[in-house]
């Protein structure tokens, strides 16, 4: 790569940086194309990809989370392929790829790699996505459906039959880019689509939950929501959506809809 001041060839070198990632202080070795005559830093895309899984391991080492590398590492120890490793885990192995090159993982994910890695069998609930079930966050990611759609999430005698499509739209494409759900809800293929389990028993329970005392929303979780949002903005346009999925119509009705499918799941890119 030439320098943009004219100064002829750049040199490829690794250089020792930090700086302020996620609120933490990291260091980390970055790599650029460094003119020897004016010290300017250029990265095509190749060394922007280095440099960010560089800075999200340092990030990860930093909070005691496990490295790319060090998942990589821990399953072929064991002999493990990444298709293994996700199935253990009871995960996509799109998941383990994405962490295994530098999406940072949960830490409710991160403790789950660990306890597969140490051989402790089954780490995950498949439908629950990796998370306990909360009536609050429930809530709160309805209420956050509700400020973008500028309409009532739970209105009086609503059995969910619209709402539980945006949760289940939400809860899949979360799981599918992060590892974990948002809600911890386990779901039904039922004939109106895709639907809470046990739904009756909970709407009530889920319309007098509190919201404020709900682990907050990630800024991913709050762009996963404005994505569905603006995708559907009208209740038949996500029930048709969810009608159309073929998770859903390959599902015996009552069935339980497993989070490891949330990979098939098409509506939503």
């Amino acid at each position: 790569m030439n320098c943009p001041n004219n100064h002829g060839a750049m040199k490829l070198s690794r250089v020792p940086e930090s700086l302020e990632f996620r609120g933490e202080h990291v260091n980390f070795v970055g790599e650029h194309f460094i003119c020897p005559a004016c010290n300017i830093k250029v990265d095509d895309l190749t060394q922007a990809a280095i440099n960010q899984k560089a800075i999200s391991d340092a990030y990860r080492k930093t909070v005691g989370l496990l490295t790319g590398a060090e998942i990589i590492e821990g399953r072929k120890k064991l002999g493990w392929t990444q298709e293994h490793l996700a199935g253990v885990m009871n995960v996509s192995v799109i998941s383990v790829k994405r962490w295994e090159k530098g999406q940072i993982q949960t830490k409710v994910m991160d403790d789950s790699l660990r306890r597969a890695l140490r051989g402790d069998g089954a780490a995950c609930d498949p439908h629950t996505g990796g998370r306990p079930f909360s009536l609050c966050r429930t809530k709160l990611v309805l209420n956050h459906f509700g400020e973008k759609l500028k309409r009532d999430p739970l209105p009086a005698r609503n059995r969910l039959l619209y709402s539980a499509k945006y949760l289940w739209f939400a809860d899949m494409i979360a799981y599918k880019e992060t590892g974990q759900s948002m809600t911890g809800a386990t779901y039904a293929a039922l004939p109106h689509g895709p639907q809470l389990n046990n739904y009756k028993e909970l709407v009530d329970l889920i319309r007098k939950s509190d919201a404020s005392e709900a682990e907050r929303l990630t800024e991913q979780e709050v762009r996963i929501i404005n994505k569905i949002a603006k995708a559907f903005p009208t209740n038949q346009s996500v029930y048709e959506a969810a009608h159309k999925e073929k998770v859903w119509q390959d599902k015996p009705v009552g069935s339980l809809i497993p989070y490891t499918d949330a990979d098939l799941v098409v509506s939503i890119k």
